[in-house]
């Protein structure tokens, strides 16, 4: 499906199997969520921007690379963005960090935002909007709509699974906004999950249900 980058290397779609199991404990989907964000963060920042500096290395010295530009911010979309943005901050442990609390009202399936938090300077850096789901869409494009609002220009959408009608949703409002996923399902149920999913991210991660 167009608008939308399919992460398919081999290690991604093993975890995410695993994942999708009902048999799969609260514990394994917690530590595979953690384990599957580090390779994900891979390729959402396979093409950042690259500069050298000057290096001793224990026998000469050397033009390096390093990454260009300021440190990048993990937006994380409350709760369940949380379980992605462990396993991304062991990858790059300098990212700041922004939070957007939003719940779906289960009766209109639209977001109610309860919390936002982030850097001042989003103009300058790149951000990385995580959610473990984009099922309707709602949640990500109002996260999305609030950190335009405070400035941030340069973003990215990383879920682990997306349904056709969360993209080409989310594609409308935010064209500009590629997005990267793990898996496209087959489509969204009546109550608005993604079928044939995984269940509620949220609370398979933390037990809740």
């Amino acid at each position: 499906m167009s608008g939308a980058t399919v992460i398919d290397h081999p290690m991604v779609q093993h975890k995410l199997t695993h994942m999708r199991m009902k048999e799969t404990s609260t514990q394994g989907f917690r530590r595979l969520l953690r384990e599957i964000s580090v390779l994900l963060t891979y390729e959402v920042t396979r093409d950042l921007p690259i500069t050298t500096v000057e290096i001793e290395t224990p026998l000469q010295t050397m033009s390096a690379p390093i990454i260009e530009g300021k440190k990048l911010v993990f937006a994380s979309v409350l709760r369940a963005g949380n379980g992605l943005l462990e396993g991304m901050l062991e990858l790059v442990p300098a990212a700041r960090v922004a939070h957007i609390g939003l719940y779906r009202d289960p009766k209109t399936l639209q977001p109610v935002e309860y919390y936002f938090k982030a850097p001042e300077d989003l103009a300058e850096r790149l951000v990385v909007v995580v959610d473990p789901m984009l099922a309707t869409a709602n949640s990500a494009i109002a996260a999305v709509q609030r950190l335009k609002e405070r400035g941030a220009t340069q973003l990215r959408f990383l879920c682990l699974l997306a349904a056709p009608e969360g993209i080409e949703k989310f594609n409308a409002a935010h064209p500009d906004v590629p997005i990267f996923t793990a898996a496209i399902d087959e489509r969204l149920n009546e109550k608005g999950y993604i079928v044939p999913g995984l269940g509620d991210a949220g609370d398979r991660m933390y037990g809740t249900k």
